[in-house]
């Protein structure tokens, strides 16, 4: 650890958002820009972080402050505890990311029964003076001393009632006395002390208590759902008080530099007059807009817009500040990059390489690629209140409303009369496909981000909850209940998928606008990026879709999904309970033309783009029904008995089916399914041709583990080719995914034969760290709280294990075969960091659902940037 633990505001700067955190590296670049700070000090994050580890602190940590309180003292001409000119400051905190009220406050520290008559006389308002000793109660008493805010609110609340008023500001200062001995005797009864009266150990308390703060309960989740790592730990900052309450010629505000939900180049904030900060942002009286503050008092207008142009000039980024007004004279208490909406960043960004405030990769630098998802889907009206009944997990984003259903027969049924419905489930399965095709989203009581419901919906663009555990299902009574609520099939709710919200009713929802700005930013990303940005994409609409969100290809075709559709189910199952070869190739030939009619689509679709086709992969039994009734009907319309059918089901049954019969091993012991499969491609592929289209299958062989595996079905392959006429006429490539570990660690065999490489994260990392997807979600969030995740491995690859085989297999492949093409394809390709990750590795492409390709393309060019060390410090030293 340094030695130095204490700057004055003045010796920082803004490249020191590591040491002083975001709040204390701006506030010293405001001083050392001349702007007008109030005088303070900050005590950097070392400090934190060696308390968190030793659980004391710095030796010399007491006497660095020391001496900066002497500085401080000096520069403003005040004194703690003075009877003259008393010092008052404010302690804050500051982490080297925004972390908008995760952490404690504690104002006008100093305060005591003889400063109190100190300010009064020096400010000449005693109301003034009370009201600042009462506020600081509450905060030292609650922040540093736990003592509950509800029961110093309530003390306020009496004296209220008592006098029958409602709003704090009509208070007189014997109420305000009043108070404050009220407060004084409730801290004495909860923590058996008298309220300190020095102002050292009142900092010295509320600086510990800021610094602990950084592992209460809110910060911790705060910094999990953000993705900020627990090591960086917080500053501390204490500031001389500046006063908005002195009376109508002082007041406080908050800020913008532009419209931060639409991003427009307007002057936007809010502010009040006789007021402090925690006023304007707590409700308690409505805020003006800031206009306003022109006709109340024009000169600190004047400033404040003087200002707003300086900070933009300056930081070249939208700034979030905040001001005080003390006696007319303005002081800026804060400034950071402001929080915006998505819609807002990608305008700010690009209207600032216009404006030349910023070059073009700061642009393309400064858009979260993940906040893209809100500009792609449908949301609800954000001017719209409403109450939710329960939150699962955001699987899906974007907005729903709809009638619940219960089925995915209803769910199809329902749609094709013209209706919005919600498909509700336990949890679904391959065979509801059809339903949450129709339905306008989709909820579960089961599951997490990657289930069956979240990966497929994610691939539809179809907002869905997951996870509502809450949720009762109940489908026989079609109906679900949920804390005291009970939901009937016809019923109408709403999801918010952006927030894994479930409402009562319907909440109006709002279209997504894709404007220029967007396709111009769009642009600039792809001329910077090296990755190609692949689709995951079963059906020609979702294709075309990807297709027009800038895909380049398909990196990922489920066959196994165009299976369980009405029309060819019932093929399917025959297949399966057939007796012997014949009845087999009898059934597959009932499949065949509709896997043609599929990837004519598809291929029509991405006209002159690759299209990689996964063959079937899932176990049989996935096919067959579950439900007695439901295996009856089967027995009734394949005119075979129920009994055969069992015995089938329990033929097929497997003790772990991941690790089981299928992928590649179904086509090694059945090879005429993957031959239907082959020959269908080729013949769609031919069919196209005559159209003019140009098509590009690429087939992929799934869950391959040895060479000689790939090899069988290569020459499978190749036969077909030569069968069908394709041999010579058609483009294609024959290719493997790689998912079981021994396929990555021998991957340079595998590609002496294979011509391309897609890696299948969600088994290689099911089998690499030997969880269970379906599983997991029963101890994942326990390990990543914990710490032993940082995140969850299936939701963003897990860099050290998981990633660790994806490098070697890269570089052994590429040893072998130097232009083989790798990609990966599920959701972890639409992932921002895993993203980075594949563009560092060498990897050749990435492939997503539909909706995510703009993420993906973003996320690709940043990696690029960040690589050739076009950084722009503003976008990412957060």
């Amino acid at each position: 650890m340094s030695e130095k633990l204490v700057y004055m505001f003045e010796e920082g700067n803004k490249g020191m958002k590591v040491l002083l955190g975001g709040k204390g590296a701006n506030l010293a670049e405001m001083t050392s820009s001349g702007l007008p700070v109030p005088y303070g000090f900050t005590i950097t994050t070392e400090v934190c972080n060696y308390f968190e580890k030793n659980k004391e602190y710095p030796v010399d940590l007491d006497a660095q402050m020391l001496d900066a309180v002497k500085k401080l003292e000096e520069k403003t001409g005040k004194k703690f505890s003075d009877i003259e000119n008393p010092l008052l400051v404010s302690v804050r905190s500051g982490a080297p990311a925004s972390m908008p009220g995760m952490m404690d406050t504690v104002l006008n520290l100093g305060m005591n029964d003889i400063v109190v008559e100190s300010l009064t006389k020096k400010s000449g308002n005693e109301r003034f003076a009370w009201d600042s000793y009462r506020r600081f109660l509450t905060m030292f008493g609650n922040v540093v001393m736990n003592v509950s805010h509800a029961k110093f609110e309530k003390l306020l609340e009496e004296i209220k009632e008592e006098n029958n008023i409602k709003l704090d500001t009509q208070l007189t200062t014997d109420m305000l006395k009043l108070l404050v001995s009220r407060q004084k005797e409730l801290y004495k009864k909860e923590t058996g002390e008298d309220f300190p009266t020095d102002a050292i150990e009142q900092l010295k308390r509320a600086r510990n208590a800021v610094f602990k703060s950084w592992n209460n309960e809110r910060a911790i989740i705060y910094r999990r759902i953000n993705h900020i790592p627990g090591h960086w730990g917080t500053a501390v900052n204490i500031q001389e008080m500046v006063f908005g309450n002195l009376g109508e010629t002082s007041g406080t505000g908050v800020a913008f530099t532009r419209n931060p939900s639409t991003g427009e180049n307007k002057f936007y904030g809010e502010f009040l007059m006789n007021a402090q900060g925690e006023d304007v942002v707590a409700g308690i009286r409505t805020p003006l807009e800031i206009e306003k503050l022109n006709e109340i008092m024009p000169h600190a207008y004047n400033e404040l817009v003087e200002i707003r142009t300086k900070l933009e000039e300056h930081y070249k980024d939208m700034q979030d500040f905040e001001f005080t007004i003390e006696n007319k004279k303005l002081y800026m208490l804060q400034t950071r990059n402001g929080k915006r909406t998505a819609k807002s960043a990608v305008k700010i960004a690009v209207d600032m390489v216009n404006e030349g405030l910023i070059t073009k990769e700061d642009a393309v630098l400064r858009v979260e690629p993940s906040a893209l998802d809100q500009l792609l889907h449908k949301q609800f009206d954000s001017k719209i209140k409403y109450d939710f009944i329960t939150k699962g997990l955001p699987a899906s984003p974007g907005a729903a409303v709809g009638e619940v259903v219960f089925t995915a027969a209803h769910a199809k049924m329902q749609s094709e009369e013209g209706k919005s419905v919600i498909l509700v489930r336990v949890e679904t399965s391959p065979e509801d496909i059809e339903g949450m095709h129709s339905a306008q989203g989709i909820l579960t009581a089961r599951g997490g981000m990657t289930s069956h419901a979240a990966v497929v919906a994610r691939g539809m663009g179809k907002c869905c909850v997951a996870g509502a555990e809450e949720i009762i299902v109940n489908e026989k009574e079609k109906l679900f209940t949920c804390n005291n609520h009970v939901v009937k099939e016809g019923d109408i709710i709403s999801l918010n998928g952006s927030t894994g919200e479930v409402i009562l009713g319907e909440v109006p929802v709002i279209d997504p606008v894709m404007d220029g700005e967007f396709e111009v930013l769009m642009g600039w990303a792809d001329s910077f990026r090296k990755l190609k940005i692949r689709t995951n994409a079963d059906t020609p609409h979702d294709a075309k879709l990807a297709r027009e969100f800038g895909a380049e290809g398909i990196g990922l075709v489920r066959t196994e999904h165009m299976f369980f559709e009405a029309s060819r189910i019932k093929a399917v199952r025959e297949m399966i309970l057939a007796k012997d070869l014949a009845g087999r190739k009898k059934a597959l030939a009932k499949i065949e033309p509709f896997q043609v009619a599929d990837f004519e689509g598809i291929f029509e679709a991405m006209h002159d783009l690759p299209v990689i086709i996964r063959m079937l992969d899932p176990p049989l039994h996935e096919f067959l029904p579950k439900e007695d009734n439901e295996i009856m009907e089967i027995a009734s319309e394949l005119n075979v008995s129920a009994n055969k059918i069992k015995e089938t089901i329990s033929a097929l049954h497997e003790f772990n089916p991941m690790l089981g019969f299928r992928g590649c091993r179904l086509a090694v012991v059945y090879p005429e399914i993957m031959e239907m499969q082959v020959r269908a491609i080729f013949i769609a592929a031919m069919n196209v041709t005559k159209k003019g289209i140009n098509a590009i299958p690429e087939i992929e062989v799934p869950l391959i583990g040895k060479k000689s595996e790939f090899v069988i079905l290569k020459e499978l392959v190749k036969k077909i080719a030569i069968q069908t006429g394709a041999e010579g006429k058609v483009k294609y490539s024959i290719g493997t995914m790689i998912e079981v570990p021994r396929a990555a660690l021998t991957a340079d065999d595998i590609a002496s034969e294979a011509e391309f490489m897609s890696f299948g994260t969600n088994d290689l990392t099911q089998m690499a760290c030997g969880f269970s997807r379906d599983d997991s979600g029963k101890f994942l969030t326990v390990y990543i709280e914990k710490g032993i995740y940082e995140r969850d491995p299936f939701q963003t690859i897990d860099q050290e294990g998981v990633g660790l085989l994806m490098k070697i297999a890269v570089e052994k492949a590429r040893g072998v075969n130097p232009k083989i093409d790798i990609g990966i394809c599920g959701e972890r390709g639409g992932d921002p960091a895993s993203v980075e990750f594949c563009h560092r590795i060498g990897m050749s492409n990435v492939s997503c659902s539909p909706y995510r390709v703009p993420i993906a393309r973003l996320a690709a060019a940043q990696a690029a940037l960040k690589e050739k060390g076009t950084i722009d410090e503003k976008a990412f030293n957060k």
